[in-house]
């Protein structure tokens, strides 16, 4: 719903219903992830996209009844089994998509989700997509308060509490639960979008690599902060796409910072009075990538100075040196696609390598 909120926010305030489709489960090679949406206006537009075009049209004519009827729908698209090139994935995935009106009266809350999303707050959308009961009621969740309901109290406390830990994680998926709430029932199935705060990076050493790699990860919808002790370099005109430019030593600002799983630190001073100071600071977090620029012989002189430092063998583990993948990279925006590869690759178990030269599904976890 991210990509589409703008828009959706205008159709609100104007008080112009829409219909909105949204992918809430996938399997295989589906071209797009749980929570992408697509739009039907009443004056016939199509905004945003659930599958890179495969079934966009069909999808158009549902949207067209949704709003007609006011009836949410629960639709499967998988490969045609007459035509491949039908109303269908050409690309062998399966969606299952959640088609429902939107307007003022149906969901009051939404106007408050999306100003939410627009301000970077921390917000979850509960939806009942399946079940005996109550198809299509919203529970919006926040990390201090509810809105909305699913149907009863036992319900929403329950969805409410598993909830809080996926907006914690920026986890969207499925829920089940019995029809009252019931975490070891089944038959009612509820679809989270969970919309945390945008993810982190920190990029120490305000150098040209960087201005790059800030680049690459704005485009991957970090917050980017550049952060160097050297004011004439730390400047906002060298970096002007950066979210911010700090002015200070790395592992002293790091240690002020909030940093989780999601947080991305690319060390690339390769300079031992930044780079060892930061990466301890940085392996006392519990940041899911720690990346350092340098060639192997730069990299054996750091290991060897953060063991000096106390760093344990576990730790160094986790630091990605040097940086990025093997793509022969040279230039820095090159080294930023290699580190952007990287980074994508551990957030997602790929291998890393040519995918005709692998096999199995394209999407690592997905069933075959």
């Amino acid at each position: 719903m991210r990509e589409v909120s703008t828009e959706l926010l205008q159709a609100v305030n104007a008080g112009s219903p829409v219909a909105m489709a949204t992918v809430v489960r996938t399997w295989r090679s589906a071209p797009r992830p749980p929570g992408a949406a697509m739009l039907v206006t009443e004056t016939g537009e199509a905004v945003g996209s659930v599958s890179g075009g495969c079934v966009e049209g069909a999808l158009f004519e549902l949207g067209t009844q949704v709003l007609s009827d006011g009836n949410c729908r629960l639709q499967t698209y998988g490969v045609s089994d007459d035509d491949a090139f039908a109303v269908g994935l050409t690309c062998g995935g399966i969606l299952d998509i959640f088609i429902e009106r939107v307007d003022q009266q149906s969901w009051p809350e939404m106007a408050g989700v999306l100003e939410s999303i627009a301000a970077n707050e921390p917000v979850a959308v509960a939806t009942i997509v399946n079940g005996p009961h109550g198809i299509g009621r919203h529970l919006v969740i926040r990390p201090a308060a509810m809105e909305g309901t699913l149907g009863s109290a036992r319900l929403d406390e329950a969805v409410r509490d598993d909830v809080r830990g996926m907006l914690a994680a920026g986890t969207t998926g499925f829920l089940q639960y019995g029809p009252d709430g019931e975490r070891l029932g089944e038959g009612l199935e509820i679809f989270v979008q969970s919309y945390a705060a945008t993810a982190d990076m920190f990029i120490f050493g305000a150098i040209d690599f960087s201005a790059s790699l800030v680049r690459v990860g704005k485009l991957l919808g970090y917050k980017v902060t550049v952060c160097d002790a050297r004011p004439v370099f730390a400047t906002t005109k060298r970096f002007p796409d950066a979210d911010a430019v700090v002015v200070d030593w790395p592992h002293r600002w790091l240690a002020t910072q909030s940093v989780d799983q999601r947080t991305v630190i690319a060390v690339l001073t390769h300079d031992p009075k930044f780079d060892v100071p930061a990466l301890v600071e940085a392996l006392n977090t519990d940041a899911g990538y720690i990346g350092a620029m340098g060639s192997r012989r730069t990299h054996a002189d750091r290991l060897m100075r953060l063991r000096e430092a106390g760093v344990s063998e576990a730790d160094l583990a986790r630091i990605h040196s040097p940086i990025g993948l093997d793509l022969g990279a040279r230039t820095p925006e090159e080294t930023a696609i290699s580190i952007a590869a990287e980074i994508i690759q551990q957030r997602w178990g790929g291998t890393g390598g040519r995918l005709r030269e692998t096999q199995g599904p394209i999407h690592p976890g997905a069933p075959r």
